[in-house]
């Protein structure tokens, strides 16, 4: 019981780390807000969970991955901390710089044409597995929670837990953001969030920088 408690603060550390990131909308979040609002909420549902599933696939890799190195490779940790701390920082800083700014998030339509359900799952799933930020991104969530010799059941919690966090934070944006009132109440609260957010980032890119190996 000892064991299996010392992984809790990295694995829920993980999921703190993951809600915060997919709390300050990106690319991947504008475009389930601008279906959602531009199409309608059955379209932004489907798309969101194509981001989801693209969600879940870079975690498995990223765990993989990281197990893989660390087995090979002990002084790997260093390094792939050193990553993942300095993405959550440069996180920080465009959080703050955006609660810095007046300038209002811009979620469009998909270009393209509109979709199925499915056309708009797969779409959604191949938005968000050709995110170029993705991999930094998950090194710094897993990396998190992963210590040097954690057991496979640590970073099966991980994976798993942020991809139902994925499928329940995805669609509650596709379904919020399909009415006009969450529109507006997002547009005035905006700086406030991401100034929240980026302190947050902060603390997080220091403690991963700082903590042991």
């Amino acid at each position: 019981m000892q064991d299996f408690s010392s992984y809790l603060p990295g694995i829920f550390l993980a999921y703190s780390a993951f809600l915060l990131a997919i709390a300050s909308p990106g690319p991947n979040i504008l475009a389930v807000i601008g279906t959602s609002m531009g199409i309608g909420r059955r379209s932004g549902i489907s798309l969101a969970l194509g981001v989801a599933s693209g969600s879940f696939t870079w975690a498995l890799l990223t765990v993989c991955g990281l197990s893989a190195i660390l087995a090979a490779y002990a002084s790997a940790l260093w390094v792939i901390k050193v990553l993942g701390g300095a993405y959550l920082l440069w996180l920080a800083f465009k959080s703050l710089k955006s609660a810095a700014s007046r300038h209002d998030i811009e979620a469009r339509e998909l270009a393209g044409g509109r979709r199925t359900p499915s056309g708009y799952f797969r779409r959604g799933y191949v938005i968000q597995m050709t995110n170029p930020k993705a991999a930094l991104a998950w090194i710094a969530i897993i990396s998190l929670g992963l210590q040097k010799g954690a057991p496979l059941w640590v970073g099966a919690a991980i994976v798993l837990g942020t991809f139902l966090l994925s499928i329940a934070i995805h669609v509650l944006y596709a379904v919020a953001f399909s009415t006009p009132v969450m529109v507006r109440l997002y547009g005035k609260s905006r700086r406030v969030i991401q100034g929240v957010l980026g302190t947050f980032f902060a603390i997080a890119g220091v403690r991963l920088l700082t903590g042991r190996s």
